[in-house]
């Protein structure tokens, strides 16, 4: 069992008094990764001496290990963590697990800004100055548009639309959305197949902006139209309106 250090923060990622201009500094790490989720994931890998594990971090954060995985390696990415694969004691036959502690030295004082996040704050407040409707239907093109480049990558070639089922094409692009931070697979609903999303990379902007909701509805739909072909793609629950998942049906 990991050896915990003294907490330092009040509830999951609120730092106490105490932390001084440590949880300044960790506000500044949040800042520039957009997602306050992650902040608290860094305060409790740095409050445990032997490191984690995603499933330890999902089991504390309640998330699905998929999501806890994206976040540890989004902060190793960012050299905010260290990573070491740990064989099983005795060097028996079981699976080598990755273990995640706080790097010794961080750069605390350099954080660089994400352009990504700042694309997409902006697409966001530009679209909420237009209309609903004609704002969905720009903030869909661009999702089919970024969906078919995803299923060009996928496929590495010029693949022809119909040479593979609906199902393998519908897992295919959960995979690629995973890949892209969404922690998506698919499920039989209602007599229909969806992709389940138990996380939205775009955070608290969509929450601010559910109309960037339709930016995934086309990355679906512009995914499946080069791995399967047109297909009908519909919004059915999204985090953004107060439900515990998002799912998209085709």
């Amino acid at each position: 069992m990991p050896t915990v250090r003294p907490p330092q923060t009040s509830g999951h990622g609120s730092p106490s008094k105490s932390t001084g201009g440590f949880a300044a500094s960790v506000t500044a790490i949040t800042n520039a990764f957009g997602d306050p989720t992650r902040r608290a994931i860094y305060l409790y890998v740095r409050g445990v001496d032997d490191g984690v594990t995603a499933a330890e971090v999902a089991s504390e954060f309640d998330l699905h290990p998929n999501v806890a995985r994206h976040h540890l390696d989004k902060l190793a990415s960012g050299s905010y963590v260290d990573v070491a694969v740990v064989r099983p004691p005795g060097g028996g036959a079981g699976r080598p697990s990755k273990r995640y502690s706080a790097a010794a030295e961080l750069p605390m004082s350099e954080f660089p800004v994400r352009s990504d996040d700042l694309v997409l704050s902006l697409l966001g407040k530009t679209l909420a100055l237009l209309p609903t409707h004609q704002a969905e239907v720009i903030a869909e093109e661009v999702g089919q548009e970024y969906g078919r480049a995803m299923a060009a990558a996928l496929t590495g070639s010029d693949l022809e639309a119909g040479q593979r089922s609906l199902r393998s094409a519908v897992q295919a692009v959960a995979d690629a959305l995973t890949a892209h931070g969404f922690a998506a697979h698919t499920e039989k609903r209602n007599n229909q197949l969806q992709i389940i999303n138990n996380h939205c990379p775009f955070g608290d902007v969509a929450i601010e902006h559910p109309v960037i909701c339709a930016v995934d509805r086309g990355m679906v739909k512009g995914m499946l139209s080069v791995l399967y072909g047109d297909a009908d793609v519909s919004t059915m629950e999204s985090l953004a309106q107060g439900n515990t998942f998002c799912a998209t049906a085709v």
